[in-house]
């Protein structure tokens, strides 16, 4: 791939100052100062005339997007994962080229998923609001009675790199690791957890139910009122994948009937747009999509994206190109 000797690039938002001045050193750089969620048509009338084009998950680049800024664009480097906010068909077929962050943010990810189950599971925001509401009268014997850990069963929704680096720490706090992805994986990675070839043989077997699989179109919708009826009573849901693998009002109804204990929630459809039912429920742990909000990971994301460009630059290939 042939880019200018300074090319132009277009950041659709905010990134660290440690990598912004690295992108201000390497191209002719526009940025989205107010760090505003641009819709699809302002990109496309903001980056017009740039071969780079950095975005993040929060920015929809559909086909329209892409063929009003071509054949100038070369390359959109995606702050993510996830890269199911592209039209990836689109790209292809102008030509151009996308590279995506992954590897780099499994712990940050790992960490939250972590707090989101801990929380889930032990009624965290009901405890803290006790104490700052000022209502503690002191310790109960049954006060806030949560669920335990050691020797449930956690189960994986995607064991890639995130879902592993979850089962590390979740072995640590006593639980049994149960996973399904499409395939399943090779001895040495599954360290003794147990693989179930169906989605739903992992929904019955799951006390605790992990969603951390790549986000996907044809994911949508994925856990819907009957999926979630397969859980046992009283399982956990935790979703740091997208928010739209799950159906709101499913889980909100299973919330409020009790076949749910209780969610931890990173991730939401429509962000910021959370559905209103989730602020009514105690039993559900919200927080505001910080799986990779570290700021080591978003350094690294950033920097993974720099030597992406590079290297296409170079004519060679980075781990991290996806089309």
């Amino acid at each position: 791939m042939t880019l200018s000797p300074r090319p132009r690039a277009f950041l659709c938002r905010r990134f660290t100052p440690a990598v912004e001045s690295a992108l201000r050193e390497r191209f002719a750089l526009q940025v989205n100062d107010d760090d505003s969620i641009l819709s699809s048509a302002e990109i496309a009338r903001r980056a017009q005339g740039c071969e780079l084009l950095f975005v993040s998950a929060t920015e929809a680049i559909d086909a329209a997007t892409i063929a009003q800024l071509a054949p100038t664009l070369r390359v959109i480097a995606t702050l993510s994962v996830g890269y199911d906010h592209i039209d990836m068909a689109a790209a292809r077929a102008a030509g151009v080229q996308v590279l995506h962050t992954p590897d780099v943010l499994s712990d940050a990810c790992a960490e939250v998923a972590m707090m989101l189950l801990l929380n889930a599971c032990r009624r965290g925001f009901e405890a803290d609001r006790l104490v700052r509401s000022g209502a503690w009268a002191g310790w109960a014997p049954t006060q806030l009675l949560g669920m335990g850990l050691v020797g449930r069963r956690l189960g994986i929704f995607g064991m890639g790199r995130i879902g592993r680096a979850i089962a590390v720490r979740a072995r640590a706090f006593g639980l049994a690791i149960h996973y399904h992805n499409r395939s399943r994986l090779d001895a040495a990675l599954e360290e003794g957890a147990t693989y179930h070839a169906t989605l739903d043989g992992l929904l019955a077997a799951s006390d605790i139910l992990m969603i951390a699989a790549p986000g996907a179109p044809s994911l949508r919708g994925t856990f819907n009122a009957a999926r979630l009826a397969m859980l046992p009573e009283g399982a956990v849901v935790v979703n740091i994948s997208r928010g739209d693998l799950v159906d709101d009002e499913a889980l909100l109804a299973a919330l409020r009937r009790g076949q749910v204990r209780g969610a931890g929630l990173d991730v939401f459809a429509n962000e910021p747009h959370v559905n209103p039912g989730y602020r009514t429920l105690d039993n559900v742990f919200l927080s505001p999509h910080i799986g990779s909000a570290t700021h080591e990971t978003r350094d690294a994301m950033g920097w993974l994206l720099i030597h992406g460009v590079e290297a296409l630059a170079r004519g060679e290939t980075p781990d991290n190109l996806l089309s």
